[in-house]
């Protein structure tokens, strides 16, 4: 028996940050990854009644994004000629990064005064995790604890804000801000 057809915008809404992340490591040009996306909507529109699983519907979704990566390189053509544009490592845009590293500080200023002060000293002045316990007075396996949940209330301070997608090495590769989110930075 047939189950529901998913809602399209709800699935959107889940999976588009895990899509463009998934395009972006595999095509250089931010042009590219939008034109694809966009296509990927498409066929998602056009096919998703034809859906059997609920169950299977992510690997649906990266299935059809990866056929559409394939159709995107053939349809390129195999060139003996290399285009400076088309590398990656030429055409990498790091305006995210460069927009994101503005919020680092204000969100730090967010922090209670005791994780503030770890984190700058730690993070941003790189003074060891050792020589902190040391002149704090503290064993050095406390400090680390501290460390640890002062990161981990930093990183929810960033996603209470925003939705972030990272790519295969861990950076993030695109972001977009909740829409109650803050308005920080």
């Amino acid at each position: 028996m047939k189950q529901e057809t998913p809602d399209l915008e709800g699935v959107w809404s889940e999976y588009r940050a895990s899509l463009t992340a998934f395009l972006r490591s595999k095509i250089s040009n931010r042009d590219d990854v939008d034109d694809l996306l966009q296509e990927i909507l498409l066929k998602t529109h056009k096919s998703i009644g034809r859906l059997d699983k609920a169950e299977s519907l992510k690997s649906w979704l990266f299935q059809i994004s990866n056929n559409t990566i394939i159709d995107f390189y053939r349809s390129k053509g195999r060139s003996d000629a290399v285009i400076p544009e088309d590398l990656w490592y030429e055409n990498r845009d790091y305006d995210d990064t460069h927009v994101l590293e503005g919020c680092v500080a204000p969100f730090i200023e967010a922090l209670p005064a005791e994780m503030r002060r770890l984190l700058t000293r730690v993070d941003l002045q790189d003074t060891s995790q050792k020589d902190y316990a040391e002149e704090l007075g503290i064993s050095y396996s406390t400090l680390k604890s501290q460390v640890q949940a002062s990161r981990r209330y930093l990183h929810k301070l960033f996603n209470d804000c925003c939705d972030f997608s990272l790519d295969a090495q861990g950076n993030i590769a695109d972001y977009h801000r909740k829409p109650n989110g803050c308005d920080g930075c």
